[in-house]
């Protein structure tokens, strides 16, 4: 069985090579009957940045279906080591020095939600107006702004921002940050790359998913994301997973049960 959410869930997903870049190394996994979501980034400068980070995105899908969120996020930190394992040997057999991705994932299970990563690509949450990052790069950058040393305007625009610190295929054990979440009926969350969220502000994003008030309205926001990227510039590729929760249960839901009636 699959894992059991209190929510329905409705998304989409969105990708797109950009306006410089001549290869889309991007992957998004889009599986809301299944409760996971995914953005892979192979590793930009990197061989074959496009195989690693599909075959992230693959052993994702192929996971065994899980009843517990516990279960999913076990299975998917073993999946994610198997992947890493490979993407070195693959490395190696090329003789090249890295092929890698970053990754995001989120899964749902029962009123939570757990999300797995590594490397820069961001979960966001918008809930209630406010528009929340629920993770942190894994970049030099974080590194400087953690210790004081430059500031939050100068982090967007810093030279090293593309030095990433963890990533599927870097290093020999994966290291991959966990977060948990709590989720309300009408949060929306967002997985996206750096070609978003190092092309579109905060403010931008928060009005984007302000808009989606329906489960109808995922695509669009994800589509006009993805697009406000490359009016931007579209330096990078930008991949983008918009998804809604919705509560079946909530107290101002209104039920049908005719049976009632007999």
């Amino acid at each position: 069985m699959t894992c059991v959410s209190q929510f329905r869930w409705t998304s989409a997903a969105c990708t797109d090579v950009g306006l410089v870049r001549e290869r889309n190394e991007d992957a998004c996994l889009d599986l809301p009957g299944q409760g996971i979501w995914a953005v892979a980034d192979g590793m930009g400068g990197h061989a074959v940045g496009d195989f690693a980070s599909q075959a992230v995105v693959q052993a994702l899908a192929a996971m065994p279906p899980q009843s517990l969120l516990e279960a999913l996020l076990h299975e998917t930190r073993a999946a994610m080591q198997d992947v890493n394992r490979a993407l070195i040997d693959e490395a190696a057999r090329m003789r090249v020095g890295c092929i890698g991705s970053t990754v995001v994932m989120l899964m749902a299970g029962d009123r939570r939600c757990g999300c797995l990563w590594a490397g820069d690509s961001r979960l966001y949450l918008m809930r209630d107006g406010q528009l929340k990052q629920l993770t942190r790069d894994h970049n030099q950058v974080q590194r400087l702004l953690a210790r004081g040393l430059i500031t939050a305007e100068e982090a967007r625009h810093h030279p090293a921002h593309n030095t990433i610190t963890r990533a599927v295929g870097a290093a020999d054990t994966l290291a991959m940050e966990q977060v948990m979440v709590n989720v309300d009926d009408a949060d929306v969350f967002l997985l996206c790359s750096d070609g978003l969220s190092n092309e579109v502000d905060d403010d931008a994003i928060a009005a984007t998913l302000g808009g989606v008030r329906t489960g109808s309205d995922v695509a669009e926001a994800a589509r006009l994301l993805v697009e406000q990227a490359l009016d931007a510039g579209g330096h990078d590729n930008v991949s983008v997973v918009v998804i809604r929760a919705e509560d079946l249960y909530g107290t101002d839901k209104t039920l049908v049960n005719p049976e009632l009636d007999s």
